[in-house]
This record gives structure tokens, sequence and C-alpha cells, in this order.
């Protein structure tokens, strides 16, 4: 019924008092929303890589699932690489060839300090925003200080088990750097991208290392004779099919991770917030971003021990060459295959785009 010119004012306070409150900022309805998505207090409606307003009750949905297991699993990686890398100085039989041993074994070691201090970070951010004080500079300062508390334990670990030699102390500076680098590089707020980030990034690691066990039959495969021409040849094939198969594993990890994370903030409510596809392309190059950020770790804190290996002799001088110019290729190689890995996949998952309008008649 329309409301009549002659009403009585008693009844109208009644029909009129629905009309504030829905257009009131301060309701809970779509004007809260709008006045959430325009607040500065909610970096998620600013953030290019999701779309929704998340509420405080819905911050569940924002974080990193597994943050906890994947802080063990990381501190568990950087333990075996340390306990390795002891064991195959420990097992050279001159000082010469542990220096050489050291420097090969080094970027592994900076590579898992790199994720294991992340890891940890995550997992600290988490415990402040489930808290409810996901503040940025507290965020931030939470995230320095877990990748540092990870990279002072490296370092005394080091100086603890390893032999006293002019390399101990790098390997436990750079290591701790590492560590403390990697704290800052959780600190952003989207959550469930560095947790991506850092499971892909674990799982390469693990391939690369597992991939060891393949090299020399895909030497065999790809022609590896008695001359130094073949030897480079395969060389060169087995170190692009390492890179090509760890992209793929990277880019089908982060994709993994950030669809669990999506179907898991579903259940924390109704309208989950929904990931772009930047947080995708993110996720998928983050591996190769750490691989060369660990390479640039290596380059500068790590100066001195590679000096002294190629000093050695001019083969060695020529093999640190290779190799660092190797695991450079490789970094690119990981960036490029897992950010696009991550975006097929991604966009295997979209839908036909709804038809909005109709077809006009007599069309």
């Amino acid at each position: 019924m329309t409301k009549q010119p002659g009403d009585s004012a008693t009844t109208e306070p009644t029909q009129a008092s629905p009309d504030p409150d829905e257009t009131s900022p301060d309701a809970d309805g779509a004007g809260s929303e709008y006045q959430d998505e325009a607040s500065p207090e909610h970096p998620t409606a600013a953030s290019p890589l999701a779309t929704g307003t998340p509420t405080a009750p819905a911050r569940a949905g924002l974080l990193a699932p597994g943050a906890p297991m994947l802080g063990l699993l990381a501190l568990g990686w950087l333990t075996a690489m340390l306990w390795s890398t002891r064991a195959v100085i420990d097992s050279a039989a001159a000082g010469v060839t542990a220096i050489s041993l050291s420097a090969f074994a080094l970027p592994g070691v900076i590579s898992a300090a790199l994720v294991a201090g992340a890891a940890f970070a995550l997992f600290g951010a988490e415990l402040l925003a489930h808290r409810g004080r996901d503040r940025a500079t507290l965020r931030f300062v939470m995230a320095v200080a877990s990748g540092l508390l990870i990279g002072l334990a490296a370092a005394f670990a080091i100086n603890l088990t390893y032999a006293d030699t002019a390399t101990t102390n790098v390997i436990a500076g750079t290591t701790a750097a590492a560590a403390i680098i990697g704290g800052g590089i959780a600190a952003t707020r989207t959550a469930p991208v560095i947790g991506a980030v850092v499971a892909a990034g674990l799982g390469t690691l693990v391939f690369v290392v597992a991939f060891s066990w393949a090299r020399d039959p895909l030497f065999d495969l790809f022609g590896a004779g008695e001359t130094q021409e073949s030897l480079l040849n395969a060389a060169k094939w087995v170190s692009r099919t390492e890179s090509l198969l760890a992209g793929l594993v990277a880019g089908l990890l982060a994709f993994g991770y950030l669809t669990w994370s999506r179907r898991r903030a579903a259940t924390h409510r109704n309208d989950p917030h929904t990931l772009r596809w930047p947080a995708y392309l993110i996720a998928g190059a983050g591996p190769g971003l750490l691989l060369l950020v660990a390479e640039v770790i290596l380059r500068v804190g790590g100066r001195r021990l590679l000096d002294l290996a190629g000093a050695l002799s001019e083969a060695d001088a020529v093999a640190q060459t290779a190799l660092g110019t190797s695991r450079v290729d490789n970094g690119i190689w990981v960036l490029f295959v897992g950010a696009l890995t991550a975006m097929i996949a991604f966009g295997r998952t979209l839908g036909p785009a709804p038809l909005d309008e109709e077809e006009p008649d007599g069309a």
C-alpha cells in the first residue's frame, strides 16, 4: 500500500525508520561494507591481490593456513642442510678441500635459512593477527624478530658444531643474515601469498636435492661422453631440465596452497575474499625470487669464502664462476616457469564470463 497524504504523524516514524539505518555508514549492512573499503584500517581492501573486504570476525580467512607446520618443516630442512654441510666438511682430508666443499654447500644453507626465516616470521605474524594486533609496524617488528631468532640459533649451532676454521664465521654470519632477510620478506599483510611462496620454495629446495639422484642417468641420456664438449653439452641440458621441472613444482605448489587457502577461508564466512591473478603470479614466481635473493646474499656475505675457493687453482676459479652462472640461470628459469605454471593453473579454474546483457529483440 502507498502512503496517503492524510496519514497520522504517529505512523510516520515507523515507516521511515528503516531508511536511515539502511543508508547509515555505521550500520552492519552495505553501508558499513563501503565504509570498510574506504577505511585505511583495512589494508586488504586496497590490496590489488584480493577482492572483498573482510570484517574483524572474518580475519581468519585471511590467515596463512598451516603456518605452524610450514615453520616446523622449514626448520627441519635448515637443520638437515646444516648437518649435511658439517658432515661433508668434516670428511674432507685437507683444509683446501674443506674450503672448496664449503663454497659448494653454502648456497643450499643460505636458501634453507631464507625459507626458514620467512616461515617462522609468518607464524609469528599470524599469532598477532589471531590476537587482533595486526598493525603494520608491530607485524614488521615481529617478523624481523622471528627471523633474527632463527638466524641467531643457526649461527650458534654452526659455531658450536663446526670445526674452527677460517670459513666457519662466514657460514654462520651469512646464514643469520639470510634468516633475517627472510623474516623481513614475510612482514607483508598478504599472508596467503607469503605462505604459498614459503610452501613452494621449500618444496622446490627439496626437489632440487632429490633431483641429484637423477643427474647421472640424465647425463648418459643427453649423450655425455669422454670429450669435454659432450660433457658440457650434457651438463647444460641436465641443468635446463632441472630448472624446468623445479619451476613446474614451484608453480603447482603455489597454486595448490592458494587454492587450499581460498577453500579454508570459505568455511569461516559466507563471502570469502577472492585472490586475483597477481596473487598467483607472485606466488608462482616467489621460489625463483628466493633463489635469486639467496644468490645476492651469497655473493655479498659469502664473498670471502668464494674468493678463497676460487684462489685455490685456475680450475677452481672456473668452477666457481660456472656454478654462480648456473645458479642465476636456475633462479630465472624457476621464476618464469613457476609464475607461468601458477597462472595457467589459475586460468583453468575460471569459467566463462556471464552474459550480463541480453541480446536486443530482433537481433
